[in-house]
C-alpha cells in the first residue's frame, strides 16, 4: 500500500464541474494502472492545496468512486483504491501503447498541435465506437458526437443554427 503520486489538473474553463474532472481523472488513472489496489488517494485536504478547490468538492467526487466500488474510506486513514480499470493491453509496456505513442510522434513530426492530435483522435474514436442507440419503434442505429467546431467547420453548425 502507498501513496498514490496523482495530480489533478482542473479545467475551470471546460463547462465540465471540478468534482465531475477528478472524477474523470481518477478513472484514467485507474484504467491506465497509475493506481492500484491499496493505493492511498490524495486527501481532500492536499488537492484543496494544489488545486484551488473546496475540499468538499473532492469529497464528493471521491463518494461518487465509492458508489462505483472504486474506491473505499477508512475513516481516520484517507480514501483507497479497492479495484483497478487497468488492462493489460492498456499498460505502460503494451503494444498498442507503444503504437499509438509512435503514432503521436508521426503526428507531431507532421506539424499538428495537441488540439489537432485531439481533434483527429476524437474522430475517430466516434467512427470506431460509435454508440448503438434506440428508435421509437425499437429498432438499433448507431449514433456518432461531432463536435460543435467540427460541425461548424464543415457547415453543419451554421445551418443548425439558422434553423432555430
Amino acid at each position: 500500500m502507498g501513496v498514490a503520486i496523482l495530480e489533478f489538473r482542473i479545467d475551470r474553463r471546460s463547462g465540465v464541474p471540478t468534482y465531475q474532472q477528478i472524477v474523470q481523472q481518477t478513472k484514467q488513472a485507474l484504467r491506465l494502472g497509475v493506481l492500484l489496489p491499496g493505493d492511498r488517494l490524495p486527501t481532500a485536504k492536499e488537492v484543496a492545496e494544489s488545486c484551488a478547490v473546496n475540499p468538499n468538492t473532492t469529497l464528493k467526487a471521491y463518494r461518487e468512486l465509492e458508489r462505483e466500488g472504486l474506491v473505499e474510506p477508512r475513516p481516520g486513514l484517507g480514501t483507497f483504491v479497492r479495484r483497478s480499470l487497468a488492462r493489460p493491453q492498456t499498460g505502460a509496456g503494451s503494444p498498442l501503447r507503444g503504437e499509438l505513442a509512435e503514432w503521436m510522434e508521426r503526428a507531431r513530426a507532421a506539424g499538428l498541435e495537441r488540439e489537432d492530435v485531439a481533434a483527429l483522435f476524437a474522430s475517430v474514436l466516434d467512427e470506431r465506437y460509435a454508440r448503438p442507440a434506440t428508435t421509437a419503434d425499437g429498432a438499433s442505429t448507431t449514433t456518432t458526437h461531432t463536435t460543435t467546431a467540427a460541425a461548424e467547420r464543415t457547415g453543419a453548425g451554421s445551418q443548425a443554427r439558422s434553423d432555430r
